[in-house]
């Protein structure tokens, strides 16, 4: 039980970097600082999209972005992180 926790706490981390490179990669395509017509940006950010979307959604119906500041992103990674919290203190109860 303990590694497939440890495989789904990968797992988290890495969709946390997921959100993280898709907000960078906004702000960059946002102010032209790399070409959306680029077939590796295109292709990232197609990527990025595609796995974050689908959860970023439900969160934005219910809180619209702030004068065009998006902080579904934000909102998400500290669920993920109290997720991640609540679950290493309930399998984990010795280390903490």
């Amino acid at each position: 039980m303990r590694a497939l926790l440890d495989i789904v706490f990968i797992v988290l981390e890495l969709y946390i970097w997921v959100l993280i490179i898709q907000a960078i990669l906004s702000w960059l395509l946002v102010f032209n600082v790399v070409n959306a017509r680029n077939q590796v940006v295109a292709t990232i950010w197609r990527l990025t999209l595609a796995l974050t979307e689908p959860v970023l959604k439900p969160i934005r119906r219910l809180i619209r972005p702030i004068n065009g500041l998006d902080l579904a992103p934000l909102i998400l990674i500290l669920l993920i992180i109290f997720t991640r919290q609540v679950l290493s203190y309930y399998v984990y109860p010795n280390v903490f």
